[in-house]
């Protein structure tokens, strides 16, 4: 009988199956699998970098092309200015370098490039923390890395789609500041300072990223430094036109102090470019001590006996919706207190602006428009506070453990109505306690005592709108889920440049309407009015019941 002695393919001699010792070792770096899994990435975020990208453009498209519409003539851009250059308007915009000469590009650039800075920065901080952390706590990254993908692939590719996102990102203001005609040394200053704040704040989410167990807690953290950086630069800049100490410890100071269209320095960026590398190494060495789907920060074990209120569920709510209620909650009352303090360094630079110019704070009451602009601002971070915590009803279902609670004699309307009832009470109580609070410190640098209760009303009439945010966060709830958190942060940014920019840009009234801000009357500049009150009441009623009536039609999505 004679027998074949040749090799057959996929024996362990065969030399065609058997992997050479190259091939033995190329899966085993630490970076193996990084392109492919950039192009993953960047498939995922196919509509998502479009759309930041084009709220990018349309803002610098938008500015650049209403002031020559709105300010024809130089005395008419002259006017403009002054809002600027008060204190108050520095906290909000920068140092107001060049505007006592001004030009468009110097207006956009000193009262409008900041809010780039922070869109490139909100881009980056989600952008990282949705391809790494969360990869991680889904169970997503574990399959991932049970293919040949090396240690650090995940996050150097996150951290390379950030990169190509911030360079599109530049190229998109560059483009679009010298299509409006600013000229290019400044355009090119502003684009490369906004790139480069995107990437110092990717560098830190990177750092939060492997801190933290849990996406929403890193993201949080990140945000968090984010209105560290906002509001070092604002109490900086607010101190004299130019910036002071306190304006260079913020990252968002650096940007602004290139001063671009005036003395167009590089220097600042510099920094930047150190934080950026200093924040990424960072990151790859604590991932290093850590294990997969784990962060440093330990996750504090649980009692060994849960407190009865936990068996219900308004004491489950409470309980989960209680850290970030009350980290948002002190940080807007801080910030509430903060610009009540600076009220009587508002009202002495402000005592020389024209008549026309304190108009605009109100009917021609500067301290009555102030007053309700701390309101309206108080409105702007809870509504923000509103649309973070009802994000906590998503993730408890994608994670599981909402669909183990509703596996008990719990309805799923009972569930979601007391998330959507303790958040409706935090809020309550940090608009109310906002406006106690930031009373007080006008009062006490003002000797009017009266303001305390102004303070405190003006909040109070402003908390329909920010209970309507919560309407529509609960009717995309049950209806739409997965637009949860785009539309409602989307309403919060509308919010805000409604606030701050309707009537400067002189927008159209629709525009105007879409802010639910914009319904209740701006008291005490204002009369309150109790009907539009009692109409933002209602459509968030309607929205709560509503959503409740989807979330019992839809399925519980469970463990994604």
């Amino acid at each position: 009988m004679t027998v074949d002695a040749t090799p057959r393919r996929g024996l362990p001699d065969d030399p065609v199956r058997q992997p050479s010792a190259h091939r033995r070792t190329a899966g085993d770096g630490p970076h193996t699998g990084t392109g492919t899994l950039v192009r993953f990435m960047l498939r995922r975020d196919r509509i998502k970098l479009p759309a930041w990208l084009a709220g990018l453009g349309l803002y610098v498209l938008y500015i650049g092309t209403a002031f020559p519409q709105l300010a024809p003539t130089e005395q008419e851009l002259a006017a403009i200015v002054p809002l600027l250059q008060q204190p108050i308007g520095r906290m909000f915009t920068g140092p107001a370098y060049g505007l006592d000469a001004p030009t468009y590009e110097r207006v956009f650039a000193g009262g409008y490039a900041l809010y780039l800075l922070l869109i490139a920065a909100l881009m980056n901080i989600m952008l990282i923390t949705r391809h790494t952390r969360l990869e991680e706590q889904s169970g997503r990254a574990e399959l991932v890395r049970a293919n040949v993908t090396g240690r650090y692939a995940p996050l150097t590719a996150a951290l390379i789609v950030a990169v190509l996102s911030n360079v599109l990102a530049a190229v998109t203001v560059l483009v679009l500041c010298l299509a409006v005609g600013y000229a290019p040394a400044g355009s090119l200053l502003v684009a490369v300072g906004a790139g480069l704040v995107g990437m110092g704040f990717a560098g830190i989410t990177a750092v939060t990223t492997q801190l933290s167990g849990f996406s929403r807690s890193a993201a949080g953290l990140a945000g968090a430094t984010l209105g560290a950086a906002f509001v070092l630069r604002a109490v900086g800049d607010m101190a004299t036109i130019g910036g002071s100490a306190l304006s260079w410890l913020s990252p968002l100071g650096w940007a602004n102090q290139t001063a671009p269209f005036v003395l167009d320095r590089w220097w600042p960026l510099l920094l930047h470019v150190a934080l950026t590398v200093v924040t990424i190494a960072l990151a790859f060495v604590l991932q290093r001590r850590r294990d997969l789907g784990a962060g440093l920060f330990a996750t504090r074990p649980g009692r060994s006996t849960a407190s009865p209120s936990l068996g219900t569920p308004w004491g489950l709510a409470a309980r989960l919706q209680r850290t970030p209620s009350l980290a948002w909650g002190i940080a807007i009352i801080a910030l509430g207190i903060i610009d009540g303090l600076f009220t009587q360094v508002m009202l002495d630079s402000a005592a020389d602006l024209p008549e026309a110019l304190k108009d605009v704070f109100g009917a021609g009451a500067l301290m009555q428009g102030y007053l309700a602009f701390l309101a309206v601002f108080s409105g702007y971070l809870t509504a923000a506070y509103v649309v973070f915590a009802v994000q906590t009803l998503r993730a408890e279902e994608n994670a599981g453990r909402a669909e183990a609670v509703l596996a008990t004699p719990t309805s799923r309307a009972a569930w979601a109505g007391a998330h959507l009832g303790v958040i409706a009470v935090a809020a309550s109580a940090i608009m109310l306690i906002a406006g106690l609070l930031s009373g007080l410190a006008v009062a006490v640098v003002t000797s009017e005592w009266s303001h305390v209760g102004t303070s405190v009303v003006a909040h109070l009439n402003l908390l329909p709108a920010v209970l309507l945010v919560l309407g529509l966060c609960a009717l995309l709830f049950g209806w739409a889920p997965a637009l949860l958190a785009p539309v409602g942060w989307a309403l919060v940014g509308i919010m805000v440049f409604v606030g701050n920019f309707a009537a400067m840009l002189d927008l159209p009234e629709w525009v105007t309407k879409l802010s639910p801000l914009s319904h209740p009357a701006q008291y005490p500049a204002e009369d309150v009015s109790a009907a539009p009150l009692l109409v933002l009441l209602a459509v968030t009623a309607a929205g709560v019941v509503l959503g409740l009536i989807g979330l019992r039609r839809r399925e519980i999505v469970g463990r994604s």
